[in-house]
């Protein structure tokens, strides 16, 4: 966590740097000017650190806003680097031509950052607004199993809430407003309920909010890695507290003998050293001759549930990138890291969450809400 923490620090510093001593010799032309512009970029850079620093210590509105705007800043960081990077090597190119040459360098230094900065607050904008209005994502699917006489189950699966200071009441609200459309007979959290300190949810008991009277099934959740950030200790009973049972390598029954197994997340080992059960062991028992749904927050090694005869696995943590263009990286991270696969027999689903974490910017995904229809089929639909 030392050496993560370390490398966070520097990738954050080193790029406040750059845009900094860009937009200092750019448009900074007189002392006065570039007082202000130092003192305003510093304050700016420092809210991200200042605001996870008093939540930690003890969380208020002032740290609310504080990573709010940090938020902001992170997401200004982002494309802030990538525009003003992209303008430094199309310079480069122009001076091999001429075209940018010692007379007209500082305008074109100047011209740059400012386009650089115009584009980065359009881009945070429309993510803003993506980001504050979340949809229902459809899936059909079928499993080629009988569960009794339950013909279908109609399942909302969320991921990556990450309540706290920057998701809240108005978040969650609109949460359960969403899954009283869609009506689930069973809902399934999918871990980072809690975004990491607990002080943010407990100051207005976020959680109480959250409601989904139709799902006559009941309401599961897992463990994220955030659960562990804040510690799981803490966070898991005040989840459970709301009535949702949170499984943590336990496998529960619901009707027509549909299992459903949910995994501790993976990062247990890295906080509390706590490694979890092999998938392996987890399905000792299991029935195959029934459904099998696993909830894993982290969709890695999705072989593994292929092999064991997982029907269907229901996974998040990726959040589809986010901000464009890191969809890109979680591409190549995971296997799949936004949608659905079919290995073999298993179906896979991840999604890219319903909230957010940092920046309140979605500019390369939606924050969703699945809805998961499965048809049960098998010998009994056959012998009719």
């Amino acid at each position: 966590m030392i050496v993560f923490l370390s490398i966070v620090l520097t990738i954050y510093s080193l790029t406040n740097t750059y845009i900094f001593f860009r937009g200092y010799y750019a448009i900074a032309s007189s002392r006065d000017s570039r007082i202000l512009y130092t003192i305003l970029f510093i304050s700016l850079a420092l809210t991200f650190i200042a605001g996870k620093f008093l939540e930690y210590r003890h969380s208020t509105v002032l740290s609310d806003i504080l990573n709010i705007t940090g938020g902001f800043w992170m997401g200004f960081m982002l494309y802030g680097f990538l525009f003003l990077f992209l303008s430094d090597i199309t310079g480069l190119l122009l001076r091999i031509p001429g075209i940018i040459n010692s007379q007209n360098i500082v305008e074109y230094k100047k011209w740059s950052f400012l386009v650089a900065t115009a584009l980065s607050i359009l881009l945070i904008a429309g993510g803003f607004v993506n980001a504050i209005i979340p949809v229902a994502k459809e899936y059909n699917i079928r499993i080629d199993k009988p569960a009794g006489e339950i013909r279908s189950l109609r399942v909302a699966a969320v991921s990556d809430i990450h309540l706290g200071s920057i998701i809240r009441k108005r978040s969650i609200k609109k949460l359960s407003a969403l899954l009283e459309k869609i009506k689930p007979d069973v809902v399934f959290l999918l871990g980072d309920i809690v975004d990491g300190e607990l002080g943010p949810v407990l100051r207005d008991d976020l959680l109480k909010y959250f409601t989904a009277p139709h799902a006559r099934y009941g309401l599961y959740a897992i463990t994220g890695n955030h659960e562990f950030i804040g510690g799981a200790e803490r966070t898991i009973p005040y989840i459970e507290s709301k009535g949702i049972r949170v499984l943590k390598d336990e496998t529960i029954l619901l009707p027509g003998g549909i299992q459903v197994i949910g995994r501790l997340d993976r990062d247990s080992f890295r906080y509390f050293a706590k490694e979890r059960l092999p998938i392996e062991e987890l399905m000792k028992d299991i029935d195959h001759s029934k459904p099998v749904i696993m909830l894993d927050h982290q969709p890695l090694r999705l072989e593994e549930s292929e092999r064991n005869g997982v029907d269907l696995q229901l996974s998040g943590h990726t959040h589809n990138g986010q901000m464009w263009p890191l969809n890109y990286l979680t591409r190549k991270i995971f296997e799949l890291s936004y949608g659905y696969l079919e290995k073999g027999k298993t179906k896979i689903i991840v999604s890219s969450g319903f909230g957010l974490w940092g920046p309140r910017i979605r500019s390369g995904s939606r924050s969703e809400v699945l809805m998961i229809n499965i048809l049960f089929e098998g010998k009994r639909e056959a012998s009719e």
